[in-house]
């Protein structure tokens, strides 16, 4: 299978030279030739081969020049919604969204959160009601809503049943973010940036052809996006040192006037867990590699929080006044989060929200016990509560 993935790939080049096409056009042809993510099925941007196969792809189109699809960019359609809508979107729905999903072409935003609905997240008040052209009219508020300014399209959860307990009156939908309905607002955060929004709907009216699965039952394909999420955010595949423990073992390397014993001996502990987060990881994705991700995905995005926050304060503490320095408090709303190119100040300050997004430590914790470990479950008043029966 190996060989055959490399001859597809040298024909693809044959046929698209990267040097002399557009990169957008290079990319819809490596979607249509399979190439753009194996494991997926024929016609849909991939080839039904196993999923470790992918890195072979991407090695020789790399060594070709090829331009890539900005995976950061369009991270949250590549991990969030192409999973859940490969599982439960109709045919008609995969052929319309995953291609240009995966080229760039069109970027995606989550609409889960609200202001009083985020770790408790089957809370949600956004409301969705059907009418008799077989279109539902949305009202709500969302937040903390990454790329909700750039983005074309939301995967959306609302409720549309307020007479049943919360988990079973949710529907997903997928949210046009062009409709007139929808506003957007940014959030300044503490870096000075607005890379957050939170997210208004008014009427917003959304074809019953847009909804993922059953109506109803909107909480288990929210399972997909979220496990997917974590996976994406805590499992990401690196090298040795890679991400910031390299950067924080570079400037040990580099400065040596900077280091002390006890600073030496703190560097080798977060050294060890950076591996061992790192070798975690890649067990996690062989796992994975014959089916969807599971709960056991809560765990490495919990790692990843929690050695990013230590590794970041270590940073500044090493540094020292040079370490609090941030040349950009200006307020500005990117369309990525890029840690790397920056300062130690600004990625200090960023990595607070790590223990947030993708859900929180202690959500974390609690799926964790309850669905890998099998502990008891905390007491739950409220599961056999209709919604519209709870204090809010």
């Amino acid at each position: 299978m190996t060989e055959e993935l490399r001859t597809r790939v040298h024909e693809l080049l044959e046929r698209t030279p990267p040097q002399d096409v557009d990169p957008i056009d290079f990319l819809r042809a490596r979607f249509d030739a399979g190439l753009a993510w194996v494991h997926f099925p024929v016609g849909l941007g991939g080839l039904g081969a196993p999923r470790a196969l992918q890195a072979v792809v991407d090695a020789e189109l790399a060594a070709a020049g090829a331009p890539d699809n900005d995976p950061r960019r369009i991270g949250i359609g590549l991990g969030m919604a192409a999973p859940t809508i490969l599982r439960y979107g109709t045919e008609e729905q995969q052929r319309r969204w995953l291609r240009p999903l995966w080229t760039g072409e069109e970027v995606w935003c989550q609409l889960f959160s609200e202001p009083g609905a985020g770790s408790d997240l089957a809370a949600l008040a956004t409301r969705a009601v059907p009418g008799p052209d077989g279109v539902w009219t949305v009202d709500g508020q969302k937040v903390w809503t990454s790329t909700a300014h750039t983005a074309r399209w939301a995967i959306l959860i609302a409720r549309t049943d307020p007479a049943v307990p919360k988990h079973r009156g949710i529907t997903y939908f997928v949210c046009d973010m062009t409709d007139p309905g929808v506003e957007v607002r940014p959030l300044r955060q503490l870096t000075g940036e607005a890379e957050f929004n939170e997210v208004f709907l008014t009427g917003v009216r959304i074809p019953d052809t847009d909804r993922l699965g059953a109506v109803g039952e909107g909480w288990q394909v929210a399972q997909t996006t979220l496990n997917n999420e974590r996976v994406s955010i805590g499992g990401q595949r690196m090298p040795r040192e890679g991400g910031l423990i390299g950067m924080v073992a570079d400037t040990w390397r580099t400065r040596p006037e900077l280091r002390t014993p006890e600073l030496h001996q703190r560097l080798l502990a977060h050294w060890v867990d950076a591996e061992v987060l790192r070798l975690t990881g890649e067990r996690l994705r062989q796992q994975l590699a014959a089916g969807q991700p599971g709960p056991e995905g809560a765990g490495g995005k919990l790692g990843f929080a929690r050695l990013a926050q230590q590794l970041t304060g270590f940073e500044v503490e090493l540094l020292g006044e040079e370490g609090l320095g941030y040349d950009d408090w200006s307020f500005v709303r990117p369309e990525l989060v890029d840690f790397t190119g920056r300062e130690a100040g600004y990625r200090y300050l960023r990595a607070k929200g790590n223990s947030i997004e993708g859900g929180t430590s202690e959500v974390l914790r609690n799926i964790i016990a309850e669905r890998v470990l099998g502990l008891p479950p905390e007491p739950r008043t409220d599961k056999d509560v209709p919604w519209k029966e709870l204090s809010r």
